[in-house]
Order: C-alpha cells, then sequence, then structure tokens
C-alpha cells in the first residue's frame, strides 16, 4: 500500500511520509491500515522490532485527531515518553499540538486539554483518571506501546486498570496496543475487543545465532567464522568482528547485554579497549567532550568510570545511572559515536538503540525465590535480540548467543532461538496491586458497591484468562476489609463510599498500605509529643537514654550528628529528619536498600541508638521478617540523611553500594511520599505538617536547614549553596545585596553562572560585565584551597558515620 493512498488524515500527512522516504507501508503497516486503523477501529499490533509499530501508533492517532478527536500515547518509561514526544513534534507544522506528562501524580494536567496528542506513562494516566481530569472524557484514541508489560507483577496492574478504566469512559475509544510478539496475543485482543495483527516481518533480516568455539552458528544454517584466541573472551571478538570494515557503512555497532552492573561495567572496560581502535581523529575529540559532559552530571566514581570507557568509544547502561547518563549514552550511540554498550537487559524495554550485533552474552540471572541462576524468558532475550538491525543504516541485524560447549550451543537454540515467546497473564489478582486499584476505583466513581467492583473487574484481562473467578472475589472482600478497618472507605448498607481521607490517599497516588504506615507514624509522634516536650522543658525528669519510650520527638540538636560528629544545632522540637525518613521507607512504595554482609550488626547498633527518633515500635530482634525490614528502611533512611548532610554523592554510592541513578531514585520517591505525609499530616489535624515539609524541602535540595532558602533558587543547588553560606552570603536577600565582586568569588569566576544566579534571586541588575573577583572580599573563599568548602574538608575525615 503506497503512502499517497492513505485517507483519513490531516492534509499534508501523506507528502510528509512520501518526503521522509516512506513510499510504501510496510506488509504489518498496510494490515492494519485494511483492518480499519484510520477509521477508528481497535487492534493489536504483535510484530517485531523495527518493523514499524511507531507509524501504526501514528497513523491511528493522527487520523483520530483528523476527525476532532484527541490521542493518548501509552509509554512504560519516562526517558520512552520524552524520546516519543520528540518524534511526534514533527507534526506540528500540520497544527497537531503534543505535549507529555510523567510526573506530579496528584496534578490534573489540565494544561494538557489544549494538546492533540499526549504521552504519558501508565502510572501518570492512572493518577489522572483517579484526579478527574476532565479531558479525559474527551479521548477518542489510546496507544499502549509495549502492552505485553500487563505480564508484569509491578507495572503490569496499572496498565491493566487503566485500559479498562478508559475504555469505560469512552466506550466508542480506539485502542491500539503495540507489542513485540507474544504467544497469546490473539487473547490481548479479545479482552480489548480489538483486531489482531500478527506479523513475524522485518524490514531487514535479522539472523538469530550461537557463537561457539571459532564461529557462529546462524538459525539459517549459515555459519561465520568470528575466530577467538586462546585465553580471550567471545564478547570482546565479536565487537570487534562488527567493527572491522573498509569504511563507516561497513562497521557496525554492538549491544552486549549482561545480567548486572557489575558486569556491565567491567565489560565496558574490557570493550573500550576494542573500541579504541576504531575511533577516527575527529570522533575521539567529539568523545573526550562527551566524557566531560558525562562527568558534570555527578561526581561520583560511576561517573568516572562511564566518563573514562565513552573516552574510547564504549560505555556501559544500567538503572544505576541518572537520566542525564543514560540520555547522553543513548544519543551518542544513535549517533554512532559510541560503538558499544554494555547493558542490562533495562534498555531493551522500548527505548531505541537499534545495532548491527546484539550479543547476549548473560542468559542466566541471579533469582533469590528461584534458589540461583535462573533463565531468562524467552521474551526477554527476543527483546534483546531485536535490537539488531537498523533500517536504513545496516544491511541486516545479527543476534548472538555464547555458548561454551556443544552441549549448551543446543540448549540455546531449543531454548532461545527456535522457541516462540511466553504467554503473557495478567497479575491483577494479588493484594498489593488491588489495594491501590480498589480504592482508587471507588474514589474516583467507577464502582459504589461490591458488585459494581466486581462488574468493572470483569472487563480486566485477569477475567478473560481466569477459569476461577472466585478468587479475585476472595481477594477483593479482603482488600475491602482491609480498606475498611483502615478508615478508607466506608458502608452504607450495600454502599461503598470513600471517606475523605480515602479520597486524599487516592489522590496522592499512595499504596493505601503506605498511607496507613504514614498515619500510624505520625499519630505515634502527636500521641508522645506531650511527653516529650514536658521532659525538655524540665516538667518532668529524663529518663536514662535507653530506658527512653520511643515517642520520637526531641531537640534534634540531642540526637542528629552530622560527617564529623558535630550536633546539628537548632532550638525547634519536632520529629527529626531521619525520623520521618524512616517512616517513609517503611513503606511498600519505597524501595529498600538491601542488607548486606555485616549490614544487620551495623544497623542494629544504630536503630537502638537513634531509636527516641523512630516512629514507631521496633519490632522485637526474634521477628525476624519485621526487624530486618525495620533495618532495611533505616539503611534506606540514613542515605537519605546522609543526602541532607550534604556528604559527597561519591561517597554515598561508596557507602551504599549504589549508582548515582538509586540517589536520585530514593530522593525523587522520598520527597514525593513525604510530599503526601504533609498532606496527610494536615487533613488529619496533626502537628507535625511543618516538620515533615521542612524534611522535604532538605531532601528536594540535598541540604541542611540553614540552606533550604539559598539553595530553593534556581542554578544554585547543593554544592553552590555551601559555597556561598561560607563565603557569608546566607540568603536571597543576601544575594540581592552582596557584592558582585563577593559572589563571583564565591561562585569560583563562573560569570554566566553568577549572572543566572543573581537574576533568579530577583537582583535588578544581575549583569558581571566589568566586576572583577578579585574586589571580593579576602573571606569570600574558605583559605584552605585543598578542597572547595570546609564541608568538603570535612567529607574527608573519618567518622562513625562510615561503619567501617
Amino acid at each position: 500500500m503506497r503512502t499517497a493512498d492513505l485517507t483519513g488524515l490531516p492534509e499534508g500527512v501523506s507528502d510528509a511520509l512520501y518526503e521522509e522516504g516512506i513510499e510504501e507501508l510496510y506488509p504489518p503497516q498496510a494490515e492494519a491500515v485494511e483492518a480499519g486503523l484510520t477509521d477508528g477501529q481497535s487492534l493489536v499490533a504483535a510484530v517485531p522490532t523495527a518493523s514499524g509499530k511507531t507509524l501504526v501508533a501514528e497513523l491511528a492517532m493522527l487520523s483520530s485527531v483528523a476527525r476532532g478527536g484527541k490521542a493518548l500515547y501509552i509509554v512504560p518509561l519516562r526517558a520512552l515518553a520524552s524520546e516519543k514526544k520528540a518524534e511526534f513534534e514533527r507534526w506540528e507544522e500540520f497544527g497537531i499540538t503534543v505535549g507529555v506528562s510523567t510526573g506530579n501524580y496528584e496534578s490534573t494536567s489540565e494544561w494538557l486539554s489544549s494538546r492533540d496528542i499526549i504521552v504519558a506513562t501508565s502510572e501518570k494516566v492512572d493518577s489522572l483518571v483517579r484526579n478527574n481530569a476532565s479531558w479525559m472524557d474527551e479521548l477518542t484514541c489510546v496507544v499502549s506501546d509495549e502492552v505485553h508489560l500487563v505480564n508484569d507483577r509491578h507495572r503490569g496492574p496499572t496498565l491493566e486498570v487503566t485500559l479498562a478504566k478508559l475504555r469505560r469512559l469512552n466506550p466508542s475509544l480506539q485502542v491500539v496496543a503495540l507489542s513485540a510478539t507474544v504467544g497469546n496475543a490473539g487473547e490481548v485482543a479479545d479482552w480489548l475487543d480489538a483486531t489482531l495483527v500478527q506479523s513475524d516481518w522485518r524490514p531487514i533480516d535479522l539472523k538469530m545465532g550461537v557463537h561457539f568455539g571459532n564461529a557462529i552458528m546462524f538459525d539459517d544454517g549459515t555459519q561465520k567464522e568470528v575466530p577467538v584466541a586462546k585465553g580471550d573472551r567471545q564478547a570482546p571478538a565479536l565487537v570487534a568482528d562488527a567493527l572491522d570494515g573498509d569504511d563507516d557503512d561497513d562497521q557496525g555497532s554492538s549491544l552486549v547485554f549482561v545480567n548486572s552492573r557489575r558486569n556491565a561495567e567491567s565489560a565496558a572496560r574490557r570493550m573500550a579497549g576494542v573500541t579504541d581502535e576504531y575511533i577516527t581523529g575527529v570522533e575521539r575529540g567529539e568523545l573526550a567532550e562527551l566524557a566531560a559532559e558525562i562527568r558534570d552530571v555527578s561526581d561520583t566514581e560511576t561517573s568516572d568510570n562511564l566518563a573514562n570507557a565513552v573516552a574510547k568509544g564504549a560505555a556501559f547502561h544500567h538503572a544505576g545511572l541518572a537520566a542525564e547518563h543514560r540520555t547522553l549514552v543513548e544519543d551518542a550511540f544513535r549517533d554512532r559515536l559510541i560503538k558499544c554498550i554494555c547493558a542490562t537487559p533495562t534498555l531493551a524495554a522500548g527505548v531505541n538503540t537499534p545495532s548491527r550485533r546484539v550479543i547476549v552474552r548473560d542468559w542466566q540471572r541471579y533469582d533469590g525465590d528461584y534458589g540461583g541462576m535462573k533463565p531468562l524468558e524467552v521474551l526477554e532475550v527476543h527483546q534483546m535480540m531485536g535490537r539488531a538491525g537498523r533500517p536504513g543504516l545496516d544491511p541486516y541485524g545479527e543476534a548472538v548467543l555464547l555458548a561454551n560447549d556443544m552441549d549448551t550451543r543446543d540448549e540455546l537454540f531449543e531454548r532461545y532461538i527456535w522457541a516462540d515467546a511466553e504467554d503473557v497473564y495478567s497479575k491483577l489478582a494479588a493484594e498489593p496491586a488491588l489495594r491501590t486499584h480498589l480504592l482508587a476505583t471507588v474514589a474516583s466513581g467507577f464502582a459504589h458497591t461490591r458488585e459494581g467492583l466486581l462488574e468493572f473487574l470483569d472487563q480486566t484481562l485477569y477475567a478473560t484468562q481466569t477459569d476461577d473467578p472466585a478468587r479475585l472475589e476472595q481477594v477483593t472482600d479482603r482488600v475491602l476489609d482491609y480498606l475498611e478497618v483502615n478508615g478508607f472507605i466506608e458502608f452504607d448498607g450495600q454502599t461503598i463510599r470513600a471517606t475523605a481521607i480515602g479520597h486524599t490517599v487516592s489522590r496522592l497516588y499512595l499504596d493505601p498500605m503506605s498511607a496507613a504506615e504514614i498515619i500510624d507514624g505520625l499519630e505515634w509522634a502527636s500521641k508522645n509529643r506531650n511527653k516529650k516536650l514536658r521532659e525538655l522543658e524540665g516538667e518532668v525528669e529524663s529518663q536514662p537514654k535507653q530506658q527512653q519510650e520511643p515517642g520520637g520527638f526531641q531537640r534534634a540538636s540531642e540526637m542528629a550528628t552530622s560527617e564529623d560528629d558535630e550536633p546539628i544545632e537548632t532550638d525547634r522540637t519536632y520529629p527529626t529528619a531521619l525520623g520521618l525518613f524512616h517512616l517513609v521507607c517503611r513503606t511498600p512504595d519505597m524501595y529498600q536498600l538491601y542488607l548486606k554482609s555485616g549490614d544487620k550488626e551495623t544497623y542494629t547498633e544504630l536503630c537502638y541508638e537513634r531509636e527516641p527518633e523512630l516512629l514507631g515500635r521496633v519490632p522485637s530482634e526474634y521477628e525476624d521478617v519485621a526487624f530486618e525490614d525495620w533495618l532495611s528502611a533505616l539503611k534506606t533512611a540514613k542515605l537519605l540523611e546522609d543526602w541532607t548532610l550534604e556528604v559527597d554523592e561519591d561517597r554515598i554510592t561508596d557507602r551504599y553500594g549504589v549508582g548515582p541513578g538509586d540517589i536520585r531514585g530514593k530522593v525523587e520517591t522520598a520527597q514525593w511520599l513525604l510530599g503526601a505525609a504533609e498532606r496527610l499530616a494536615s487533613e488529619l489535624d496533626l502537628d507535625s505538617a511543618l516538620a515533615v515539609r521542612e524534611a522535604k524541602k532538605r531532601v528536594e535540595y540535598g541540604v541542611r536547614d540553614e540552606l533550604l532558602d539559598l539553595a530553593g533558587i534556581r542554578g544554585v543547588g547543593r554544592k553552590r549553596a555551601r559555597r556561598l553560606y561560607e563565603a557569608g552570603i546566607e540568603t536571597r536577600a543576601d544575594l540581592r545585596e552582596a557584592s558582585k565582586a563577593h559572589v563571583l568569588a564565591a561562585l569560583r569566576g563562573r560569570r554566566k553562572t553568577a549572572e543566572n544566579i543573581l537574576e533568579a534571586a530577583g537582583r535588578k541588575n544581575p549583569s558581571m560585565d566589568d566586576v572583577d573577583e578579585s574586589d571580593a572580599p579576602e573571606d569570600a573563599v574558605p583559605e584552605d584551597s585543598g578542597f572547595e568548602t570546609a564541608k568538603d574538608r570535612a567529607d574527608q575525615q573519618a567518622s562513625l558515620g562510615d561503619f567501617e
């Protein structure tokens, strides 16, 4: 089918496709159009990666807008949302407006009502429904990318329920679900009342095979010689082979998939030795600039290691990297500047990073429930392999597994090369999933009775697949009991209503169990407040520390200490930051840090040392699971406390065994949960709302309380705030009044930075023209030049906080 023959699209779109070089639709695309794609018909497109699924989505959305409607594109990852928005913005010249929304779960994002195409994660769409965003009723088309993720026990239920709610809101809604081939795509199509378009067609050949000995044996019976010298490894030889060629067009990039972050980093170091030999002089300069950008993202060893590999044309990619790291690496790989990425399977989850060759080095990963190394699912391996071959860039793609013996080679062919992907199954009928979704279903008005809830659940994939409907009823009843006992819903005869606090919990996008934990902790603190206050004022004789009742209230200067064991002074009495951090870290909405070898003893000691700060009773050490969960939460809370005590990122990553991306993920989650705690405290008229708000701000900026005013200025951040403060510039008002030379000196002579900060602080004339930093007072910069600030010096000192 020719693109010129397409109908129902905005004027000029067909011509634009032709100008992009798309004269003919791919066979799966043509089949989708023939099935009514541009006429508003729902369909499931189960076709391989790089076979044109995105254009299928665009045709559906553009034709929907042409009919006067509004389209929604649901993605599984925030990073993918930004990528798709940038891709769809090329249609703006035809009057199509595009918006993206991924965060702030309490917002209705009403500004999106003016957009024709909206890109959002499934969690954001769910929150928009809960918050009754008015424009949701205007949707005429919804595209669900990577719909096979309904099989994921964490994110799948949200996608499943969200699609069911959107279809309930808009009975004539066109649903277009996209996926790589799955075993039961027809079942998914039946659930969505959609036509199935299923194909194995790809625009370029994908050869899958196994490397063993000195050659790759492919699924079509052919072989390719790739010698591996004695004592060498297979993966570097395969990367070098892909890069061998007489010119740039013959040289191919590689993706190497491994099973852990540590393996990704070590593999990238090895691959850098290979790729370094294939870099041109111009590329070496560009890679040096990219490496410098990467170092600027984070002052951590991870950032340095990544920059070192990138300078030689290789990189690693995993969830521990900061988002900026991942974006820089992905963009450079797409531009063919980086020749090889060593990645964990997260890279295969939708981000557009095709390559000439995919090497699946590790096809097993550790699974504690399994009791050892567990083989990856076929669908996951096929997702990785599907990244091989870049249309318009590569003449073919190759996906290779590695074997050390003939038996393993034969096993890999049977297990992955010749195997079909598994069926996907709903994970909805589990209490953690139903807790939040049942409350939201009641609070947002989709059901008002038990029967209504079951009727709504009957529209889910679970109901389509199950042969045991009684199980869902049993779980539903248990969850309703839980919600009632905790005051989130109430019964009036057969009618179920969300209480005021239940509505709030739903709008805040909290797991009800998280809300219950937070409320219990804040009420515990309030109950003990008066007693603690009397003790502090001398009205009641203070007990020895080990006999104090852990009420959570005392002067922060009594309990919290800095990196160098100096007390953090404050004259206010409230729950300490650590107590609040520990409270939100106990919730199921926070992914806790694992207790590693030796951690239990360390954090048990810390637990009893800081017990008066903790908002709740410490479980008995004989309650193994509960006590270890408590300590895991404490370890996570201590990371957050270190962050707010301005400990360097590099020291945090080393101390807790995490990456910069993990730190930022914990910080973002803590911000959200503390914001929710503040709302709950206010609505329940608890007296800790102010303390929670300050803890939230400290987490947001990563500073002690004296820097909150400065750190809140756009462009300042935690390190610059400390430099300004130590130079005697302590507030916004000081920035507006201090001499420009003083400010410039404190900011290490960065003129543009100084101008931007002064402008953000409200200075009338922020220009740094003709300003000489040598005119600054002598104390504008600390005398000791060994470290940038006194805080930096303190961070180098040994302290009990090192847990070494």
